[in-house]
């Protein structure tokens, strides 16, 4: 059996979970998620634990069945905890504004870029405009998402321009030396 798989789920107080055949719905105090397994893996709820169970032992039936668990148990971190990604960004004139529900970016080309925000995110950016953080309940989209607001300008290893996850180490160069 997996390792994974076969561990049970702690389910925290204020989290409820209702499992309906192969879709799992997970609501606490910051949201709701609702995700669809794969065929042939089971999960149920008992004692304020969640078990998650395979129909037989293929290797596809195993490959899922540590995934699933793990799915689950991100979601029930995302409902009752949440999750939180922050970026920084270097460079002179580099700066974010946030405007409504699209997060626009300064980052030396000739126009903003713009990040449209997903619903069930939450971005905030300080005042000097170079701090941004992404929080969610899920997982899958806040990592996305930080991972999307990167991909703008990632940090270039000459100069340490860009935009970057904060304790992030970006290997600097020495660049061109004139003789």
């Amino acid at each position: 059996m997996s390792r994974i798989g076969r561990q049970p789920i702690a389910i925290p107080a204020g989290v409820e979970v209702k499992v309906d055949g192969s879709r799992v719905t997970v609501k606490g105090k910051l949201g709701e998620l609702t995700r669809v397994l794969c065929d042939g893996i089971g999960v149920s709820v008992d004692n304020g634990q969640i078990t998650v169970s395979r129909r037989d032992d293929s290797r596809e039936q195993k490959s899922f069945h540590g995934l699933s668990r793990t799915l689950i148990n991100n979601m029930v971190i995302g409902v009752s905890q949440g999750y939180k990604k922050a970026l920084n960004i270097e460079g002179t004139g580099f700066k974010a504004v946030l405007n409504g529900n699209v997060l626009s970016m300064s980052l030396g080309f000739a126009s903003p870029k713009d990040f449209q925000i997903p619903d069930g995110l939450k971005v905030t950016v300080d005042a000097n405009g170079v701090n941004i953080t992404v929080e969610g309940c899920d997982k899958e989209l806040v990592g996305d998402s930080a991972a999307r607001i990167r991909s703008y300008y990632p940090a270039e290893p000459y100069k340490g321009k860009g935009i970057k996850y904060v304790g992030e180490k970006i290997r600097r160069k020495q660049g061109k030396t004139v003789a």
